[in-house]
Formats: C-alpha cells, structure tokens, sequence
C-alpha cells in the first residue's frame, strides 16, 4: 500500500500514503514453489491514450494522509448525499483486518475539495463510512453531509462518474492525486489475478505500465479512463523495493500460484463492480443482485 504521508498506517503505503497493499478476501493463497522476478518494464505494449477527455483535479479531494474523489454512479440523483471514494487502508480508524468489512460506521472525516486547478474551495464532511474494506479489494466509500447539487452550486465543481464496465488492457489512463496535486499519465498495463501484501490479497487488481510511478500519499486517488473521463478504478500499492509479498512489496500471483515480482510497478483496484451494490438515495445494500463486494 503506498503509505500515508501522515506516516501513520503501515499499511498507507499502498499507492495512498503508505504503500502497503489489502489482500483479497478469503484465505491467502500459498506461496508457490516457483517464482520470478519480472523487470520494470511493462510486459505488453500501451496503447496511445485516446485524446478524448480532458483530465485535471475537479472533484479531486485530498485527505489528512491520502488522496480520493467526489464520485456518482449512474443511477445517483442530485439531491442524493455525495460519496467520496478512496482506499480501505486509507481509513482514519486503521486498516481494516483481513475479512473486516466495515457499513455504516459514523464518520466526520474531512476532506479537501479541489477545483480544475488544483485549488482548495471547499472543506466537505463525512457523516459517515458507507463502504470500507482491504478484502478482496482496497476501498472506501465515505457519505457525505452535502448532496451533489449541493457542491455543484456551491462550489462549481462536479463529481467524476463511476464507470461500469471492466477497464481494457491498454487502455490510456491518469492517476489523480489530491493530496499532491499531481496527474500521472500511463496505460493499463495488464491485470493480476492476484495481488498478495503482507496479509492482504485483491483480485483482478489493474497493473499500470511503468510511466505511473506513483508515491505515498497517492493513495485513494481516482484512476481515470482518458478517452471517457471516468473513474475505472483505485490507486492503492506498489512494490517499492522488489520484496516478495511484503509490505510495500506486492507480488503477482497467477491461477497456477506462480508468483511475480515486479520491482517499480504499482497497481489499482477495479471500481465497477460498485454501481451494481448502491441503491436508491446513493444507500449502499451489499444484498442487491449483482452486488458482488466483500460482505460483513
């Protein structure tokens, strides 16, 4: 996971702060009998990046240690209360444990709205943690006490939309951190069937090619589909030194439980499968069909 900047949580050190990376839910797999250690060099070639949206800090927001972003999905409404979406180890009570999944947990984080420029224009409040885990996924879905509309008239900045599709490998892409104020530019390398640090494993995680070398601090921030200019996933780790497996040092681990090291390359985790958990009034409900996030 990319530390906190805060130097708080371990773990923050996934592409958040810290670097230290969630893994996936269910038991860990086991370490195979067979590894290598693949270069920095990305494994397929990226494709142009669509010159379609453009990509700046609007609706970016920045945390105490981490970065994230004002989001909607298709189905939000305008007086809906607004979500703010970053990385379960990005939590301010610690990340959660392994299993942990955390719902409707009372909150008053803030957080730091940023317009196109990447300039301060409001302080937003949570009222509450909506969504939180490190299973399976690393993510964060903070309730806010202002509605989009809310924001949008306010501030005059819009929320950035989820996509529902599964990015394509290849595709262009921009990693934008609130905290730093920084766009990273660079493609979708490929993705990893498993993602194991420390104790942590995600799946299907989004493996970037080596343009986006994201830092602490990094964290939580939106990672956007530059020919749609939506939100295809989560900025959350990175393997900052070429450990295997550790913290700050996540590996590969295919189907066959082969495991790849990849010094240098750093890794989001999908957000599509969201829309499909959030209901009427923005409400997050685990039980709806096609729901397939981690359950409490």
């Amino acid at each position: 996971m990319k530390k906190p900047l805060a130097g708080a949580l371990l773990a923050l050190a996934l592409l958040g702060l810290g670097s230290a990376p969630a893994e996936a839910a269910g038991p860990r797999p086991p370490a195979p009998p067979a590894a290598t250690t693949a270069s920095t060099t990305p494994t397929a070639p990226a494709a142009a990046a669509a010159p379609a949206a453009a990509v700046d800090f609007a609706g970016t927001v920045a945390l105490s240690n981490c970065s994230g972003s004002v989001v909607r999905l298709p189905q939000s409404r305008p007086d809906d209360r607004a979500l703010v979406l970053s990385n379960g180890h990005c939590l301010e009570s610690g990340m959660p444990g392994p299993g942990v999944v955390v719902v409707n947990r009372p909150s008053t984080r803030s957080f730091s709205l940023l317009n196109a420029a990447g300039t301060r224009v409001a302080t937003l409040r949570a009222g509450r943690i909506a969504y939180a885990t490190m299973t399976d996924t690393d993510l964060a879905l903070y309730e806010l006490t202002s509605t989009y509309r809310q924001i949008e008239d306010r501030h005059r900045v819009r929320a950035l939309e989820l996509d529902t599709v599964r990015p394509a490998q290849g595709a262009g892409i921009a990693v934008v951190s609130g905290y730093w104020k920084r766009v990273y530019t660079c493609a979708v390398d490929g993705f990893a069937h498993r993602l194991q640090e420390g104790d942590w494993t995600w799946k299907d995680s989004v493996r970037y090619t080596a343009a986006c070398d994201t830092v602490g601090g990094t964290s939580g921030s939106p990672v956007i589909d530059t020919a749609t200019g939506k939100v295809v996933a989560v900025n959350n780790t990175g393997n900052e030194s070429g450990g295997r497996c550790t913290l700050n040092n996540p590996c590969e681990v295919d189907a066959n439980g082969t495991v790849t090291v990849r010094r240098g390359i750093n890794y989001a985790q999908q957000t599509y499968t969201v829309a499909a958990c959030v209901g009427t009034g923005n409400a997050v409900d685990l039980g709806r069909p096609g729901c397939a996030l981690p359950k409490p």
